[in-house]
């Protein structure tokens, strides 16, 4: 059997025939920013993430600049996750307690200060790692119990992670979309408070709110390229999962800027492309795939899209992409051993693929017409987000120190 080719992509020319979204104003009403910033802020050791310029890769491959947002620094947790996770249970406390139009802060929300009011509540949450990590954290934080729900291809690590962090596991036999079903059920009889990232039909106000939080990623981002005298990117290149992250980068741009949007690209594992799916169906509707959705991207590893989160990227993404394991592996090289100059940057599966995909858009013959559809140039300044750190370290080891899932001979840039 032939390998797969790096990049197989889809065109959404519904993204540049719309000038409003229903789903943009619906989702992201005016405050919604502002609101998810000054809860985090409010965290403890709270600090921005840093936005990192590639500055000499950038020229070698022919884009004007190519900017990281690094989540491996954000708190203790290596991903950006936590952002999601903690506003949604900043957002379900204040609705329990009727203050829905009080911005309050963390202590305001400690178990101390609410438990007299609301009881003692348990959340839960299915994970691929890095949520269940965020939402154990944030339980824990807060003084509250977490029981988080992984699939039986979960790395021993990454249980582990969400253990230190003060939640039981629970291990389903099946995969996410299987962990994401039982843990719902296990709520229902238990009596806990579910909060997971992606929807389902009578389900949507905490999946809306962690895509909601994982906003504050970009307030920061552009005030850092404020500072470098950058207005915004000019593209993004975005990785998904259900979809929450990407719909939340998306939306963000879109609101802030209609149609001076920067081009976007939605890119996901070969393994478990649904949106990439959903987009080649092109009936508006979210579609699924099936199998075992066995790919190192575990964080990206999801066969049913979020339907929130689908209405955005119907809208506003220009691209979607699908890309197999080797893509992955070589953005995580090029991460961390990179030219002199520019900065080292640990990144994961999930973490990397969209650089390795900006590498094999910008250097193969064969991806001319998606160059010339984004309009990638040496004009252009792409954001890349590093969504999470070295969270599997031996995954991380067999892929960096051993070369596992090399880039296959037809496709190396160098021969």
């Amino acid at each position: 059997m032939p390998d797969p080719k790096p990049i197989d992509w889809v065109a959404n020319q519904r993204a540049a025939a719309i000038d409003f979204s229903a789903a943009l104003a619906e989702l992201f009403p005016p405050g919604t920013f502002n609101q998810a910033r000054s809860f985090h802020c409010s965290l403890p050791a709270y600090r921005p993430s840093p936005l990192k310029n590639l500055a000499r890769l950038a020229a070698m491959i022919g884009v004007g600049g190519i900017w990281v947002k690094d989540e491996s620094a954000r708190l203790s947790l290596n991903s950006f996750k936590v952002l999601g996770g903690s506003f949604a249970i900043y957002r379900h406390i204040k609705a329990r307690l009727g203050a829905e139009g009080r911005q309050l802060g963390f202590e305001d929300l400690t178990a101390d200060a609410v438990r007299p009011t609301l009881g003692n509540i348990t959340f839960a949450a299915a994970t691929d790692g890095n949520h269940g990590r965020g939402v154990a954290w944030s339980a824990t934080q807060l003084g509250y119990r977490s029981v988080i729900y992984v699939h039986k291809l979960t790395s021993q690590n990454r249980i582990a992670a969400i253990e230190r962090n003060g939640a039981e596991v629970v291990v389903v036999d099946g995969t996410y979309d299987d962990a994401v079903r039982r843990v719902s059920e296990d709520a229902e009889k238990n009596g806990w408070q579910v909060i997971s990232d992606t929807s389902w039909p009578g389900y949507e106000d905490i999946p809306l709110w962690v895509m909601q939080g994982y906003t504050t990623m970009l307030a920061e981002a552009q005030e850092q390229f404020a500072a470098q005298g950058i207005l915004r990117p000019t593209h993004v290149l975005v990785q998904a999962g259900v979809g929450s992250l990407a719909a939340a980068t998306l939306g963000y741009y879109a609101s802030i800027f209609g149609p001076d949007r920067p081009h976007t690209a939605v890119v996901e594992p070969i393994e478990a492309a649904c949106l990439f799916r959903s987009a080649q169906i092109g009936d508006g509707r979210p579609h699924h795939v099936e199998g075992d959705l066995d790919t190192i991207m575990a964080g990206l590893a999801c066969g049913e899209p979020n339907p929130i989160a689908w209405r955005i990227l119907w809208d506003c993404a220009d691209v979607f992409m699908q890309c197999p394991d080797y893509v992955a592996a070589k953005g995580m090289r090029v991460y961390g051993v990179p030219l002199a100059g520019d900065p080292f940057i640990v990144s994961g599966e999930s973490g990397a693929v969209t650089l390795g995909a900006l590498l094999f858009a910008m250097e193969r013959p064969e991806y001319a017409d998606l160059r010339d559809l984004l309009g990638l140039n040496r004009e252009s300044q792409v954001l890349l987000i590093n969504s999470e750190g070295n969270t599997d370290p031996d995954e991380f080891r067999r892929v960096v120190w051993e070369g596992g899932n090399p880039v296959p001979d037809r496709y190396k840039h160098y021969q």
